[in-house]
């Protein structure tokens, strides 16, 4: 199996131009604009998969269009599934992409992780995340707090998007109404809140490696 790399490493190779790295995973969106387009696509992302059983791999189908999931280390796959895509007259675009993960303050993750399990139906990942075995929701996290923030918002949205994508939806944000609680982390995520001070993290890849 190839060794996983870094994001960088894989937004520098050739052909994967339709692809976006989100936090674990890299992602692209193709526009379909039909189920049948989107079919012939999927049958053919089958074709250069196969019986491979130990790839990662996340397919969404939809009318307008298709998003696939891969892991970073997947450049040769993600630039067969583009060639693909491109020999069918379907477009890429890379500004479609996201991943979503609710995130919850807890004081005892151990406390807390179980009930939310329960509660979702989701698989345990580690201490500190939960995820959707069908991969069709979000994910949820922990995140640890040292005391008690009664004015903060126990319960946040991290989006993660396309690092050249970043600042577009920030602005949008602002636009919209909200402000800007904290770029400390920024590049890696800026804390954002709506007029009433609910809180979301906008994350990109960059800065992480």
């Amino acid at each position: 199996m190839t060794v996983q790399i870094t994001a960088r490493q894989f937004h520098a190779a050739d052909g994967v131009e339709d692809w976006r790295c989100l936090y674990h995973v890299v992602s692209a969106y193709f526009r379909t604009g039909s189920l049948t387009r989107g079919i012939a696509l999927v049958d053919e992302i089958g074709r250069l998969v196969g019986d491979d059983e130990q790839q990662y791999l996340n397919v969404d189908l939809r009318h307008a269009g298709v998003t696939v999931s891969l892991t970073r280390r997947d450049v040769a796959l993600a630039r067969r599934i583009s060639a693909a895509a491109r020999e069918l007259g379907i477009v890429g675009d890379p500004t479609a992409v996201q991943l979503v993960c609710v995130t919850l303050d807890a004081l005892v993750g151990a406390d807390v992780l179980p009930f939310w399990q329960a509660v979702l139906g989701y698989r345990r990942i580690g201490d500190d995340y939960l995820a959707d075995p069908s991969r069709r929701g979000p994910g949820l996290g922990l995140q640890q707090l040292d005391a008690v923030r009664p004015q903060r918002n126990r319960l946040h949205l991290d989006v993660a998007v396309p690092h050249d994508q970043a600042e577009a939806r920030i602005a949008a944000a602002l636009a919209a109404g909200g402000h800007l609680v904290s770029a400390e982390h920024a590049p890696k995520w800026w804390v954002l809140a709506d007029a009433e001070g609910n809180e979301a993290c906008v994350a990109t890849w960059v800065g992480r490696e």
